[in-house]
Order: structure tokens, then sequence, then C-alpha cells
């Protein structure tokens, strides 16, 4: 698997491209067009033969309902995007209603044409307003679930039938078959309906980040903390996660990074900082601070010097849930100190006014007390140990998790906008100096360093990631449990995709083939890189070392115009102005480039974690272990089961929504506690989802899909 990834990664410097970047295409001569393949319905004996190259008429049209969750993010340029005009870095101006580059790029390199169907909506959405009038597009954006529900009743085309016409995709999914597991719809037929979309493969994706100024500002140099000013730590609500008394050993990446050593953690000797907090009580900001430095240097010996803060944001870090709700005590409670205000809100996520990131705060839960299923590449599914999937909903533990978030929004230490998303925005929190940390995107968040911006970084702000945490995880190796890292926030394929309408295309053999090739051609190495980083204008001349492998430089006019038209956030900028990343196979080296020197730091400390086998992860494979199986983001679910799954729709968005408007009960319990009806506690919490929501059944019919995929897994290796 490495392997191949390594060579999908691969640079290939691209010669012989045809010229011309522009919103104007030049559509081949009708004599080239002569050359196409006979049509599906002719009676030549020609016709009957498998074409052997998806070949078509050129100027075919395509009708494309496709994006990525708005207007700004289709093919062509919307009006607050382009506004009067928009000149980019290939020095070519583009209006509202023209074809973004790289998209006029694939139209002069394969020669279909592209119309505007798109309507600007999320994948979901987007496939909802489609579904009744598939007739009237060719390609159409959708979520996983639904592309394969609607494949299998007959409404898309099945990609599969088409695979030895299909040569680099076909290359990829032979060379990966948990791939070609994940994304196959029906196991009878081996049918595939979605053109699946990998913002990334075999990577972390979401990592915890913080201000790490203002940690080394609490906790490093001799002697005793001092302060003018602090506040007091609320009446303590939180309890121990971690152990009171024994030891804990940690296997830690040495400080320089050149490879591993084992920390312990003695609660002997320090006890435990949540428990010696909350029998002191209130205490000044001062007395916090002082003591986490105490019990740093007791409970770990003296390992960390004075430079206490790598406890957290060093590449030797070892921290837990524990140490963590004493540090958010302590920078809460030292507002004066960290940013001369009265206050600073500790734990964030990045629009606190917006569901489809609150959601963080719950996945953070996941990472910081040890559940499974809460970042699921499929609802909130995992496989255990046992190799039967598991739903994280209908588990106690979940609850409990989410019991102990609730209890630090009640001492303060999740932030007011958090509880009361009417109070503030977020957005403004990093640049303002008002938040400590959240869970999200290292490159779209560590832009806040960029100088002149909004962190100072000549006065040392600095907003990074720190290590994935230490918790207590079930993976079936030990009935107590095994103290490690593990992150679940695993790039695999994403939850949306595009589809091909059947009912669009017809007896359209043109059509047909235009949007097979367009997915074909994606997954060369040429498409790969034009994908990712749009056409030739925009790339430099040189290249670098990217995960072993040597990888086109951007321009650097390219890179003033990221600053410029998107303030440094890569991704805004390819999908508003390149209009790349929409779909398909992104490789990271782009955004690699994008990333600030704190950005690459704190990755950087956690890719070496990664590499060296400190932080565990699921694996796009069938594990020994099955615990750290990736689940698939598509299960082969029957036309009849998907009828029965759409019917419990407390277990959809009425429930767990992930849209920016939707309501989600994991979000509540963690603001408000239990609010649902027939919900107390952990355990009715687990026993109302699983019984009067019909959750033992909806799993019962994924367990059901995920035994024949196993099956067709076995046939494809």
């Amino acid at each position: 698997m490495k392997k191949m990834l390594a060579l999908l990664l691969a640079a290939v410097m691209v010669i012989g491209l045809f010229a011309g970047c522009g919103p104007k295409v030049e559509i081949p001569s009708q004599t080239e067009a002569a050359t196409t393949a006979p049509k599906a319905d002719d009676t030549t004996t020609e016709a009957t033969e498998a074409p052997k190259e998806l070949t078509f008429a050129q100027g075919t049209v395509l009708r494309m309902a496709t994006g990525y969750n708005s207007t700004k993010t289709g093919l062509f340029f919307d009006a607050e995007v382009a506004g009067d005009g928009v000149t980019l870095a290939d020095g070519k101006t583009y209006h509202a209603g023209d074809l973004k580059p790289t998209w006029v790029e694939v139209q002069n390199r394969l020669g279909m044409v592209f119309e505007d169907k798109y309507q600007g909506n999320n994948a979901s959405k987007e496939f909802d307003f489609w579904k009744e009038q598939l007739d009237q597009v060719d390609m159409v954006s959708g979520t996983a679930a639904k592309l394969s529900e609607f494949g299998v009743a007959g409404s898309l085309v099945n990609i599969a039938d088409y695979l030895d016409m299909m040569p680099n995709f076909k290359a990829y999914l032979d060379a990966n078959p948990i791939i070609r597991m994940t994304i196959t719809g029906d196991t009878a037929t081996g049918a595939i309906y979605i053109s699946p979309y990998f913002d990334g493969v075999s990577d972390i994706e979401r990592m915890p980040l913080m201000r790490t100024d203002w940690v080394e500002k609490l906790l490093d140099g001799e002697g005793e903390f001092t302060a003018e000013g602090s506040g007091k730590t609320a009446a303590p609500v939180c309890k121990p996660y971690m152990p009171t008394s024994g030891k804990v050993a940690v296997d830690v990446v040495k400080a320089d990074g050149s490879g591993v050593e084992t920390v312990t953690k003695d609660y002997d000797a320090a006890g435990n900082i949540v428990a010696k907090m909350n029998e002191a009580g209130r205490v000044s900001g001062v007395e916090a601070v002082n003591m986490l430095r105490t019990y740093i240097d007791e409970a770990y010996a003296g390992y960390y010097g004075t430079k206490r803060s790598d406890l957290f944001v060093g590449q030797n870090a070892a921290w837990d849930a524990d140490e963590l709700v004493a540090l958010l005590r302590c920078v809460v409670s030292n507002a004066k100190t960290l940013n001369g205000t009265d206050t600073v809100q500790g734990l964030f996520t990045r629009e606190d006014n917006n569901n489809q990131r609150r959601v963080d705060m719950y996945r953070f839960a996941g990472t910081l007390f040890g559940i499974r299923g809460l970042e699921s590449r499929k609802d909130f599914l995992y496989v255990d140990s046992d190799g039967t999937l598991h739903d994280a909903r209908q588990e106690p533990a979940t609850y409990e998790a989410l019991n102990r978030m609730n209890d630090m929004v009640k001492e303060g230490l999740i932030s007011k906008a958090f509880v009361d998303s009417a109070e503030e925005k977020t957005q403004t929190y990093l640049e303002n100096d008002l938040g400590f940390m959240h869970y999200d995107y290292n490159q779209t968040q560590t832009i806040y360093n960029e100088d002149g911006k909004t962190l100072d970084t000549e006065a040392g702000e600095r907003y990074m990631a720190a290590m994935v945490p230490v918790a207590r995880w079930y993976d079936g190796t030990d009935p107590n449990g095994v103290y490690m890292r593990f992150t679940e926030s695993w790039r695999s394929v994403k939850t949306d995709g595009w589809g091909i309408s059947k009912a669009g295309v017809g007896d359209d053999q043109d059509k047909l083939y235009a949007c097979l090739k367009l997915i074909d051609y994606a997954y060369s190495e040429e498409g790969q890189i034009l994908m990712s980083y749009g056409p030739d204008a925009f790339i430099g001349d040189g290249t670098f070392m990217f995960n072993g492998k040597e990888m086109p430089v951007i321009a650097d006019a390219t890179r003033a115009e990221l600053w410029a038209k998107a303030k440094g956030n890569y991704t805004n900028y390819a999908r508003q102005f390149l209009g790349s990343t929409l779909s398909f196979l992104k490789s990271q080296a782009f955004e690699y480039q994008c990333t600030t020197e704190a950005g690459r730091t704190g990755a950087g400390y956690i890719s070496t974690a990664i590499g060296l086998g400190t932080i565990h992860h699921p694996e796009l494979a069938i594990t020994e272990n099955k615990w750290y199986t990736s689940v698939p983001t598509i299960l082969p679910t029957t036309t009849v089961e998907n009828d029965q799954i759409n019917g419990m729709t407390n277990l959809g968005n009425d429930k767990f929504g992930q849209s920016k408007e939707q309501n989600n009960v994991l979000v509540n319990i963690i603001v408000g506690g239990y609010t649902e009806e027939g919900m107390s506690d952990a355990a009715t919490a687990a026993g109302v989802v699983s019984s009067d929501w019909s959750g033992a059944q909806y799993l019962q019919l994924q367990n059901d899909a995920w035994a024949r995929a196993l099956d067709f897994y076995a046939t494809i290796q």
C-alpha cells in the first residue's frame, strides 16, 4: 500500500501538453471527431466488439452538477469570486460564468466541453436537488452513501463495467484492493457507482492545535511562576480520567526526533493533577500554574527539565486528557498574562456558530478519551477486534466521554460561544488572541502564523499542531485497555464524490465515454498534478522532495496570489480560483508548500511520531487485529436495506446532522447534558439510540453488508 501511494505521489514533469489556459476553449475539427468509437446502437460488427479506448466526439458537452459545498467552489466562477473580473497568475482575466483554469485545461487536453448545472450545495443537498431529474445532468455530486444507494437502484452508471477501458483508475484499484472494496456498491456484481475523492490518502487529517507560546510562558523556566492580575479557577467539576496511583509507561519520540524512548507517568510520586487541583478547590491562576509545574517535575522525574511545555508541544510530548484539563485551568485563569484582557477561551471550534464545525468537539472527545467511531468514514461505525462493526452512538463509553466534555463546559474550559453560539463569532479568536486551542486541519489554521497577518511571530506568538494525546484504548489486546496514542482521523475515501447519471448520458456513448475518460484521466499521474496544482502556468520550474519523491514546486506568482486572494488558505484558493481539489485524487504536495513554518514544524513532529510507530491509526487494509482496520466509506447495502435505513430518520440528520444548520445530539450533550427524551445518563442514552431509534436494527443491516464486503474482498486480492 505504502509503495503504491509513493508511486502515485511521484512527480511527473509534464511534457508536450497543450498550450493555453484561458477561458476560451479550442475544439478540434470535425475531421478529428470522425475517429470516435461506434455508437452503442450501431448494428455494425465493430459495434459488438468491446472498445479498447474511451474515444468520443470532440466537443461532447457534459452537463456538470458538480462542485464542493458552495457556488464559490464549483467548476465555473461565480460572481462573488470573480467580481468584475479576476486576473490570475496565468495572466488571464476570468469573469462570472467562465470555467476555472483547471477545467479549461481539462477541456483543452481531453476535448469535452463542460456546461454548468451546479446549484452550489453540499454533496447531499446537490444530489437531492437532482435525484428526481437526473436526465438533466450527466455528472452529479453526492454523498458516497447516496450515490451507492441510487446506483444500486439503477439511477447511476456502473463504472466497474468499463474498468478495462480505464487503465489509470483500474491500476489504482488493482494495487489497492481495500479501496476497491471501499467503493463497491454491490458485491454481487462488483459494481462501482462513485468516482471517489481522496483529499490525501493514508495520512493524518485533523490534529490538536495550540498557542504554543502561551504554554511556554506558563510552564517554562526556573523557580515559581509569578504574574500580576491573574484570575481564579472555577469551582472544579472535571474528574480524573487517568489513574490516581501506580505508573503508566508511554513510548515517545526522542526530543531530537532520532528514535523512540519510554517515559513514565508516576502517579505514586506526583498524584493525579486533576484530583490534586480538585482537592485544592478554587485557586488563583498563579497557584494553578505552580501546581501543574510541580506535578510535571514529579510525575516525569525531571524528564522535561525547565522546558515543561514540551510535555504538550514538544516532539517528545506525552500529555493526556487530565493534563490538558489542568493546562486549560491555567490558561483561562491567566488571561491578563497571556493576552492582556480579562478572558481567554480554552477549547473552541473554528466556527462555534456552525454545526459543521461544532461537531469537531465530539471528534476531539474521541481522541482525548479513547472512543472509536466518532471520526468514522461511515456514519459512527468502526471495526472491533472481533471483526464486527460497532456503532459509537450505541455504546455507553461514548456518552461518558461526552459527559467529561460537559464537565469542561461547566468549568468554563470550553468557549462561551460554543455553549451559546449567538454570543460571538469565533472566527476572530486566533487573530485577536482570544482563543487557546482547537481540533482542526493544520494548513488552513496555522496560516494565522504568517508575519504581518494575525499573530506577531516576531514577538514569539505561535499557533501550531500539538502531539496526539495519550489515552486508554480498548483494541482487544488487553481487557484493561492500552495506554497509547491513536488517531481515528485518517485519510481515506472521502464521504462524497461524483456519479454518472444513467438517464443523463442515456444512449449517447460520447457522453458516457467522456465522463469515464474524465475519471480515468484524473487518476493518471499527469491528471493528479493538474487536479492538485492547476495548469502549468501555476507551477514553477523546480521540484522538491515530498514523502521521498520529487514533486513540482508552485510558481512564485501562485504563492503570492494565494495570500492576496485567499489569505494563505490553500484549499480556498485551489477550489475558488484554480478549480482544483474539487474531487478525485489530490496530492498533499501543493498544500504542504503553502503551510507556514510553524505549521510544518508541528505537523512534522506528528509525522515523525507516526513513522516511528508512537502514534497508531486505522490501516487501509484488512489487518490481523481487525480493530485497526479502517471502516469502508461505502458498505454494499441492498435497495431493500437502504429503504429500511432511510426510514430510520432519528439516526440521520434529524438527530445526528453534521451540516451547518442541522441538529446533533452529541454536540447538545456536550453543551447542556441530557435534554433528549429518555436520556438521563450514558447507559440510557445508548439504549435510546439502540432500541427507540432503531440503532440495533441499523447495526445488523450494516454488519450484513460488511460480511458481504469481506467476502468480496477475498475475491479481488
